[in-house]
């Protein structure tokens, strides 16, 4: 059975083609806007363990902010490498939280 946590308020969401950081816990999450739909994702890059949620988001690709690669906000997956991905989360808004599932 899935196991849903609660990481935001509606309100907090980052605006549309924005990015943006939410710590819950001992996790930290990257919550991307593409156009209204959003995306969760693990906030750590998987080349040098930049916060992806400091970086920002350019034809909805997340860019980290510390040597410029490029995820998928909807796969993970990095721009030069479609094998090498990050973890994406599951999302749902149930009134005016933003739960993902863990």
């Amino acid at each position: 059975m899935a196991e849903w946590m609660k990481i935001a308020e509606t309100l907090d969401l980052p605006n549309t083609g924005e990015v943006k950081e939410f710590v819950c816990g001992e996790k930290t999450f990257c919550v991307a806007n593409v156009n209204g739909e959003i995306s969760v994702l693990d906030n750590v890059c998987i080349h040098r363990g930049g916060p992806l949620g400091q970086g920002h988001l350019e034809n909805g690709r997340i860019i980290c902010p510390w040597h410029g690669w490029s995820f998928d906000a909807k796969t993970g997956s990095v721009e030069h490498n479609a094998v090498a991905k990050i973890k994406i989360y599951n999302v749902q808004i149930v009134g005016m939280e933003v739960k993902v599932e863990i």
